[in-house]
């Protein structure tokens, strides 16, 4: 048992992996504790990250944040771009469960009232949406994952407008979701500007709900 610690509790190197050899990836918690502390240790990521960029941010300064020693962190990310490629799959699978909810929720909502809970989604996420921007802007090789994550939003968008307008056409669809998704990003630009800005985001909610009233409205007709 004593054994078990004294490894977990050795930081790993955070010097790339011998030639040939793949990087090790996230240790999966099996037990309520450890994924207590994982969900710890990427909150305290995200908002480090977004805080100080990929670069200038330290596992050593993350863990602290956790409140959480250095081995803990190395024993479940051994390096910190296994760090922030956890960070951005949970930002894709958060956007997914809220996109999700708003799927099931839209049959029930009026075009103005889905554009407003459309335009709450990015905003609901600020820090996770800052710190995988803050990444992906100093990983080139994270190109691909954020062409990934803008199509998989495209989908989810689309997806939301056939549940209120289940006779949309998937074409259709498709092309107001590049609008939608366009508007529900930058109510997130305005949410995030340093003064906050409420009454721009306002105006932009309140034209995203008119034009899904318009947009849906065609469709009956």
């Amino acid at each position: 048992m004593s054994s078990q610690k004294s490894t977990a509790d050795t930081p790993a190197p955070i010097a790339a992996s011998p030639e040939g050899t793949p990087p090790a990836g996230p240790k999966k918690p099996t037990r309520e504790r450890g994924r207590a502390r994982v969900a710890a240790l990427l909150a305290a990521a995200n908002t480090v990250f977004a805080e100080k960029g990929y670069d200038a941010a330290t596992m050593t300064e993350i863990a602290a944040k956790a409140g959480a020693p250095i081995g803990s962190l190395y024993q479940f990310f051994p390096t910190k771009a296994v760090l922030a490629d956890a960070l951005l799959v949970q930002y894709g699978e958060g956007l997914v469960a809220l996109m999700a909810e708003v799927e099931a929720q839209a049959p029930a909502l009026s075009p103005i009232r889905l554009g407003a809970t459309l335009m709450a989604v990015l905003p609901s996420l600020k820090v996770e949406r800052r710190a995988a921007f803050a990444l992906i802007d100093a990983r080139p090789d994270m190109v691909a994952q954020q062409g990934q994550l803008r199509a998989s939003l495209r989908t989810a968008v689309a997806a939301v407008l056939r549940a209120k307008a289940p006779a949309l056409a998937p074409e259709r669809a498709a092309t107001l979701a590049v609008t939608v998704l366009q508007m529900m990003k930058g109510a997130a630009a305005l949410a995030d500007d340093a003064g906050g800005m409420p009454d721009a985001v306002a105006e932009m909610t309140r034209a995203a709900g008119l034009y899904l009233a318009d947009a849906l409205n065609e469709n009956r007709n």
